[in-house]
């Protein structure tokens, strides 16, 4: 493939596209909440404790019910995954993923309605799959309704 003015005009605007995203107020408030959440060696205990908690939960969900230690792993499971989800440096993190993930999600679907309006956009939002022309089902394995 040659190398054209076109293309090194693109790239070089992907490049800059990319260093803004870097560099937005939404990727360095998730940094941020990353940096705290991962240096609180309290928090990262009960992360920690937390992933073995889920190792112990896919192997009770092979045998379901029938697993001996089915009820208290699923019980400690919800208790452990509340007790994170209830922290308000994870609550922050949370926020700034998905904030991060709709700066993605509208840059995406600008740059696809941008090549054809029958591009097919993945969205992890709903508010932005109005704007997808598929119904964000494209990337959940079949679940879709459009006409790919």
């Amino acid at each position: 493939m040659m190398m054209t003015d076109e293309w090194l005009r693109v790239i070089d605007e992907s490049e800059l596209l990319s260093r803004m995203i870097v560099s937005s107020e939404q990727a360095e408030a998730y940094r941020l909440a990353h940096h705290t959440v991962y240096t609180d060696p309290q928090l990262i205990e009960q992360i920690r404790e937390f992933t073995l908690m889920k190792e112990r939960y896919e192997e009770v969900q092979r045998f379901g019910r029938y697993h001996p230690d089915y009820s208290t792993v699923m019980k400690q499971v919800r208790i452990m995954k509340r007790q994170l989800d209830l922290d308000d440096k994870v609550a922050a993190l949370k926020i700034a993923e998905n904030d991060l993930q709709d700066l993605l999600d509208e840059v995406s679907l600008l740059i696809g309605k941008t090549v054809s309006e029958s591009v097919k956009v993945p969205v992890s939002n709903p508010f932005f799959s109005q704007d997808s022309s598929c119904s964000g089902g494209c990337g959940s394995g079949g679940g879709c309704s459009c006409s790919a």
